[in-house]
């Protein structure tokens, strides 16, 4: 052992997509967010599922779910939890655990430190007070039910255009002002934070809220490089090394301590925009996967196809999943399940039930590819 904390192996000497070796399943297994048995809910529940409209099997936060969950997910259940129960809040475009929310809004109220929205906001004032004046008077609202009255326009950045109101409405939500009550459509429905968040939330100085929220990041990933600008962990944890690596890493007690119970062994697909694939160094050290969505390259630069979704087979990236839903003749399509290495029988196997239970999930027939 090395420095304080657990030693975990490493696979760095292995070959690229390592067939599975205890050495492989310990450092892997750490990562507490992968799907893991037989739909069993995990600690993933605390990571955001990502909203993503991109559906050529289904939509970002559905996938995202189902992957977890299995065919007894319906979308109608996600719907539920947002709108009804309360469990989930959308914010920033993603849905995330309520328990997260008075963790997060000590930095929301200081939102925001970057002084070119501080002014917009300034010289924004009066559009900024009659939005919220429509919204306690109407709300819930559409943006588009919102008049656009800016004394000052931000340019167009891509994503929204002219038009005012989607800027202000988003400022007001980091500054926990506004929420989204419910989406109509892919449309978000808006209203006061006040009539939208639980009243009987804890509250937390900046310090100790950040420190928890560093917790549930470890939580949500099991085990993450130290000081990694891509998942923000501080001190939380307990300090590790992996064999054959000299970076320092941070790793969640309770998720080393259930790895003699990973129950292992599952097929996962997972949308490209799943919050696991999101650290991609971490991606790299753990896993050996190089992920880059190929959605926005050009067909002759892609390798696996516009929206591939990466195969996890126990705890090893086994593959990519090309395969697209057609409505109008009621199948999953496949193109093509790319192996990273050739896979055997049982690998074959488990890969193809997966498949077919995804279609059966998705209510539509999945030919021979």
């Amino acid at each position: 052992m090395r420095g304080s904390g657990p030693l975990i192996p490493s696979t760095r000497d292995a070959p690229a997509h390592p067939r599975p070796g205890p050495a492989h399943r310990r450092a892997g297994t750490a990562a507490g967010s992968r799907p893991t048995g037989r739909r069993r809910r995990g600690r993933g529940a605390a990571r955001a599922i990502k909203i993503d409209p991109t559906a050529t099997i289904a939509t970002a936060e559905h996938t995202i779910l189902w992957s977890r969950i299995g065919s007894a997910y319906e979308p109608a259940q996600l719907s539920k939890a947002v709108e009804l129960d309360r469990l989930l809040f959308e914010f920033d475009g993603a849905f995330r655990p309520v328990s997260l929310l008075p963790l997060m809004l000590p930095a929301m109220r200081r939102w925001p430190r970057r002084e070119s929205s501080r002014e917009w906001l300034a010289a924004n004032d009066r559009f900024r007070t009659e939005v919220l004046a429509r919204l306690r008077a109407e709300g819930p609202l559409l943006a588009s039910d919102i008049p656009d009255t800016a004394d000052v326009a931000r340019p167009p950045d891509g994503w929204s255009g002219s038009n005012q109101v989607a800027h202000m409405l988003d400022f007001l939500q980091r500054q926990g002002e506004v929420a989204i009550v419910g989406r109509q459509g892919r449309h978000r429905r808006w209203d006061l934070a006040e009539r939208v968040y639980p009243r009987d939330l804890p509250s937390y100085e900046p310090e100790e809220a950040e420190r928890m929220l560093n917790e549930r990041r470890l939580q949500a990933a099991g085990i993450v490089r130290q000081g990694s600008p891509w998942t923000r962990v501080g001190e939380a944890g307990e300090p590790a090394t992996i064999e054959g690596m000299r970076q320092k890493w941070r790793v969640d007690p309770e998720a080393l301590a259930a790895l003699d119970n990973d129950e292992g062994g599952r097929a996962a697909f997972l949308s490209p925009y799943d919050g696991m694939l999101f650290d991609r160094p971490r991606l790299h050290d753990l896993f050996e996967l190089d992920y880059v969505l190929e959605q926005f390259k050009p067909k002759p630069q892609r390798k696996y196809g516009y929206f591939a979704h990466p195969i996890l087979l126990g705890d090893r990236f086994v593959g990519m999943l090309d395969a697209q839903v057609d409505r109008e003749h009621e199948v999953l399509a496949v193109t093509a399940v790319h192996e990273f290495l050739p896979f055997d029988e049982d690998e074959h196997d488990t890969v193809r039930a997966e498949i077919a239970d995804l279609g059966r999930w998705l209510g539509v027939d999945v030919p021979e590819w």
